[in-house]
């Protein structure tokens, strides 16, 4: 079984059912809720997710559907060392830095499924979108 981290656009495509992605995004996500896959986010994730539907939602239903994807995924550890490693790596995106530094710290993460392919470029493990992940497991 494949552990993947969960980009903040993979989330947002669900909870907002943009078309034409929320197929894929909606199918990772009951992948992990059928423990055929382990999705992971990170607090950054999390966070960027509670703001964004912020804009749209109420506090407590923001909270309630949070509280339900933190039932299928887990969140790997942000810690001085993925902070210092975002900090020292060639990313252009400080946020993306640390996304990614954060599925490499746990050492079992190998899959970052986003459709932001290009920031995720200086990335050593893989990176792919939710339909080619699931295009390549069919």
């Amino acid at each position: 079984m494949d552990n993947v981290l969960i980009d903040t656009d993979v989330i947002l495509d669900s909870f907002f059912n943009r078309e034409p992605f929320v197929e894929f995004s909606a199918e990772i996500l009951n992948l992990c809720e059928q423990n055929k896959l382990n999705g992971f986010t990170t607090p950054v994730i999390i966070a960027n997710v509670y703001y964004l539907l912020s804009k749209a939602g109420k506090h407590q239903y923001i909270i309630e559907k949070l509280k339900q994807l933190l039932q299928i995924i887990d969140i790997v550890k942000m810690d001085k060392k993925v902070v210092l490693n975002a900090l020292n790596s060639e990313f252009k995106d400080f946020e993306d830095a640390l996304k990614n530094f954060s599925a490499e710290e746990n050492m079992d993460i190998k899959i970052i499924l986003t459709r932001n392919l290009k920031d995720f470029s200086k990335s050593k493990l893989a990176v792919l979108t939710p339909e080619t992940y699931l295009k390549g497991k069919h």
